[in-house]
């Protein structure tokens, strides 16, 4: 037989408490409630639009102008600047090349002669209208002596300009042409044709002085006296430029020789180099001499030694340089 046993009853309390964890159970376990609807928004007008667009680009420019990459950069007008500064460079250092300088210094000549030549020229030019004017006053015009009165001054400019010519180029050779006979012929040459040019104008010769007119006079010495001046500054100038030192190895000029030759006389180019050493010490014993002497002076130029020793320009800058040598 079975027996059942009867369950207590619970009492309030309990239920209340029982109650009470299930409420808290509940309200910890229970979903959040719904968000609430966000506050109301302005509207967006245009002056709002533009104002937030000006402050992000505020923020974007201020962020970018930090960085100095920019300024790092060559413009145009920067790189053209360092481009004529690098040419200026190379240019001036190719100035002072010895060889640049050299070959400047013959271009200057080459232009200083045409520009006198050409001055020379068209002076004999004029002077020739002048010549034949004087030995054609009491003529018949195109007749042969007429004719040939043409030929008279462009005889006496050859003659002039022969001279002229020996003692430019042998100035480049470290040769100064002076012989009485050619300045006899020079200037005597320039002496005839002046005064084949001034003589209808002079006064008590040809027109009285009441008719003399200096211009006349003038203007028909131009062309004798500006063909003296051609001759007598061209040779200086020439010299001057050969007496240039550039700083290029002043040497013997090696012969040339062919191969077959070279091994018949081995010994041939230590002769030729003997020889030539010989030659400079004797002309630097004789400077030595000058020098102590007074005839020359303590550091004598290369023009002065090759004037004193009758030697060529190259030789002369041997001298020169072995006396430097000496004294140091």
């Amino acid at each position: 037989m079975n027996t059942s046993m009867p369950f207590p009853e619970p009492n309030d309390d309990d239920v209340e408490g029982a109650v009470a964890e299930l409420e808290k159970y509940v309200a910890a376990h229970a979903p959040a409630a719904a968000d609430q609807a966000p506050p109301a928004v302005a509207p967006a007008t245009k002056r709002v639009r533009d104002l937030r667009a000006e402050v992000d680009e505020a923020h974007v420019l201020l962020e970018l102008q930090a960085d100095a990459a920019p300024l790092l950069v060559d413009t145009g007008r920067v790189r053209r600047s360092r481009k004529r500064a690098a040419e200026a460079a190379r240019l001036h250092a190719l100035a002072q090349d010895p060889a640049a300088r050299a070959w400047q210094a013959s271009r200057v000549r080459l232009v200083l002669t045409v520009v006198a030549l050409a001055a020379l020229v068209g002076a004999l030019g004029w002077s020739t209208t002048g010549v034949h004017h004087t030995l054609t006053r009491g003529m018949v015009e195109r007749t042969a002596a007429w004719w040939g009165a043409w030929a008279v001054e462009p005889v006496i400019s050859a003659v002039l300009l022969v001279v002229v010519g020996a003692r430019a180029f042998l100035a480049t050779r470290g040769r100064v042409l002076h012989h009485p006979h050619l300045a006899v012929v020079e200037y005597g040459a320039l002496a005839v044709t002046l005064t084949l040019n001034v003589w209808p104008y002079l006064p008590w010769v040809s027109v009285p002085w009441a008719r003399f007119d200096p211009m006349q006079l003038l203007a028909h010495a131009i062309g004798p006296l500006v063909a003296v001046g051609a001759v007598a500054v061209l040779p200086i100038i020439w010299t001057a430029f050969t007496d240039l030192d550039h700083g290029l190895p002043v040497g013997p000029t090696p012969t040339p020789t062919s191969p077959e030759y070279r091994q018949n006389a081995p010994g041939t180019a230590a002769a030729q180099r003997g020889t030539t050493g010989d030659r400079v010490a004797l002309l630097v014993d004789r400077a030595r001499w000058m020098i102590a002497s007074g005839r020359l002076s303590a550091d004598p130029s290369a023009t002065r030694l090759r004037e004193a020793l009758g030697c060529g320009t190259d030789t002369a800058r041997e001298v020169r340089d072995a006396l430097r040598r000496g004294a140091a």
